[in-house]
C-alpha cells in the first residue's frame, strides 16, 4: 500500500468515527411524562418527490409519547437541536418550531399537509409505530410472520412495512406512498430499550 493510499484508509476511518460520534450524540431523550404511555425513541428519515418540483429529504431524531390521549413528538436536527414538536390532543394538533412559532389544525394530518402541503399520516403511524392497523380503516395485503406480528399492509394510501420487532413493536417502520401528487417515503428506526 502506497503512502498516498494509506492516508486516504486513515481519513476515511476518521470520518466513519466522526459520522458514528456525531450520531451517536444525536439521538434525543425520552419524553418525560406521568402515567403509562408508549414512548421510543429513534431516527427518522422523509424523502418527498411531488410532480414536477424538486426533492425534498429531511433526516433527524424524534422522541415519541402517546399515553393513548395526548401525542407529543420531538423532532431533532441529526446535530441533535430541536426541530419542532408536534403535540396531538383530541380535535386539536399543535405544531411549535424551534424560533417559538406555532401553527394549529383540527388533526395531525390535517396539520402536517397544511405545513409542508403534503400528506404525512400521523394518526397511522400512531398505530403503525406499536404494529398495528389503524382502527376502522380498512387495510389490504396483510402479511405476518412466524411469530404473528404484523409485516407489511396497504392502509390509507400508504404501503407500510414493519420489521425488526423487540418488546415494544417493530424496530423499524417505512412508508411508501405514490399517487398523483409524487413519492412520498418515510421511515423511522427505533433505539433498542
Amino acid at each position: 500500500m502506497s503512502l498516498y493510499q494509506g492516508l486516504r484508509v486513515i481519513r476515511l476511518w476518521l470520518v466513519l468515527c466522526l459520522a458514528f460520534w456525531l450520531a451517536a450524540c444525536a439521538t434525543p431523550s425520552r419524553i418525560a411524562g406521568q402515567g403509562t404511555a408508549f414512548d421510543r425513541v429513534g431516527r427518522f428519515a422523509v424523502n418527498l418527490q411531488p410532480m414536477a418540483q424538486p426533492p425534498y429529504a429531511a433526516q433527524g431524531g424524534f422522541s415519541w409519547r402517546d399515553d393513548g390521549r395526548v401525542l407529543r413528538l420531538d423532532l431533532s436536527s441529526p446535530l441533535g437541536g430541536v426541530l419542532a414538536r408536534i403535540q396531538v390532543i383530541p380535535g386539536q394538533a399543535v405544531l411549535e418550531r424551534s424560533d417559538g412559532s406555532q401553527t394549529s389544525a383540527a388533526s395531525a394530518d390535517t396539520l402536517l399537509a397544511q405545513v409542508w402541503g403534503y400528506p404525512m399520516p400521523v394518526t397511522g403511524l400512531r398505530y403503525w409505530i406499536q404494529g398495528q392497523a389503524t382502527p376502522g380503516s380498512p387495510a389490504t395485503a396483510m402479511q405476518r410472520d412466524a411469530q404473528g406480528r404484523l409485516t407489511t399492509l396497504q392502509q390509507d394510501g400508504w404501503e407500510i412495512r414493519l420489521s425488526d420487532y423487540d418488546d415494544q413493536g417493530p424496530g423499524r417502520v417505512r412508508l411508501l406512498r405514490q399517487d398523483a401528487q409524487g413519492q412520498w417515503r418515510l421511515q423511522l428506526i427505533m433505539d433498542r430499550p
